[in-house]
């Protein structure tokens, strides 16, 4: 069977969900309201804001949340909220968006880069250790694809030396480690709203945290240095402003209720993904997952399989696949200026040659779509046979 990509018939012409999805009832009336209350922004006595960031914080199981404008001002905020600055280095994984360490460079830190499991993709406690110096303020687990990290090894290794976690939970909103929901694991966890996210406001982000000395400083971080209940125009501590507007809570706040039916839907089409006998197989999750918000599925090439290939072969059969990440220390904005401290790192190479992802708009598809992402893939794997 010829590949579409070689002038044969495609698997699929048919469009994939849109993302974000339709606005649903709730959130169409509850945008409305804001609209003509005249209460746009966070400052103006609104108070959709708080409702949002207080049942998100629920959601994680912790009493404090902050509205911010995006998540990488989210971490930026939470390091600085716990003390990290100038001088001190936080531990990132190096198969994860760059904001992971461009938010530690805006905080005045060092991103330490270390590689992540091989098989998982996520930050093992025995690589993070052995990065760990007397500089060394805070680790930042990421919940890569929707797939909680293994915090508890990773906070046991926190308390023996002193550091601080801050979870970024950009993709994970929803998810659950042995049982505890992602974002209240740590001291901070972040999460994001921007387009793709499994919640939207188009920009957006929120930290959530457990105790309420973090969560004042954190707030203060993100209103201009100010202290909650002090005088407008007081500003003890140095802020910025970083705030979450009420016209963005209104489509968050209601899709809190819609969360789980979304992440189910997502769970059931990956169920459905039957990839036996194919050179394509999903990457694992961590140990001790009990729910993986399904924001991205991970698939591992086999050798012998061009990615490049098969990204252009998959995209014409009518499945676009994403290349995912490059290993983050390679990525010329950080490369060579002293900005990191970063070592080997074999697996975030390696899973840069091999890894793809399908995206949150395929995963929405009804399951019985899923025959097509196999179909496509089955006609990759007969290419491969030829070679």
């Amino acid at each position: 069977m010829t590949l579409a990509l070689d002038g044969g018939v495609p698997v699929r012409t048919k469009p994939w969900p849109s993302w974000p999805p339709p606005l649903d009832p709730a959130q169409r009336a509850l945008v409305t309201e804001v609209l003509e209350s005249g209460r746009w922004g966070a400052s103006q006595g609104g108070e959709v804001g708080s409702r949002f960031v207080t049942a998100l914080a629920g959601m994680a199981g912790v009493p404090y949340g902050v509205g911010v404008a995006n998540a990488t001002l989210g971490l930026f905020a939470a390091l600085r909220g716990l003390g990290v600055g100038p001088g001190d280095e936080v531990i990132v994984p190096a198969y994860t968006f760059v904001a992971s360490a461009t938010s530690v460079i805006l905080a005045g830190a060092t991103p330490v880069i270390v590689d992540v499991d091989p098989v998982d993709l996520h930050l093992a406690a025995a690589v993070v250790e052995a990065a760990v110096t007397e500089r060394t303020a805070a680790i930042m687990p990421v919940h890569l694809a929707g797939s909680p990290a293994d915090v508890d090894a990773l906070a046991a290794l926190a308390v023996r030396h002193g550091l601080r976690i801050v979870e970024d939970a950009a993709q994970a909103h929803g998810a659950t480690y042995r049982g505890r929901p992602v974002g209240g694991l740590g001291d901070a966890g972040v999460f994001s709203f921007q387009s793709s996210k499994a919640m939207t406001a188009g920009e957006g982000g929120a930290v959530v945290c457990r105790e309420e000395a973090a969560h004042e400083a954190i707030w203060s971080v993100c209103n201009l240095g100010r202290s909650r209940g002090g005088h407008w125009y007081d500003h003890p501590e140095l802020g910025w402003n970083l705030r979450l507007t009420e016209l963005q809570a209104a489509l968050l706040l209601p899709w809190l209720d819609r969360l789980e039916a979304e992440i189910e839907r997502r769970e059931a089409f990956c169920a459905a993904l039957d990839l036996e006998g194919l050179p394509v197989s999903a990457v694992p999750q961590p140990r001790g997952t009990t729910r993986d918000s399904r924001h991205l599925l991970m698939l591992r090439l086999e050798p012998g399989l061009d990615k490049q290939r098969v990204l252009a072969a998959m995209a014409a059969e009518g499945v676009p696949l994403s290349a995912g990440y490059p290993p983050l220390g390679t990525l010329p904005a950080l490369a060579g200026r002293g900005l990191t401290r970063a070592g080997e790192c074999p697996a975030a190479e390696a899973a840069a040659r091999s890894v793809v992802w399908l995206t949150q708009p395929m995963l929405m598809a009804d399951p019985a779509e899923a025959a097509d992402v196999v179909a496509a893939f089955s006609k990759v794997a007969r290419w491969k046979s030829t070679m």
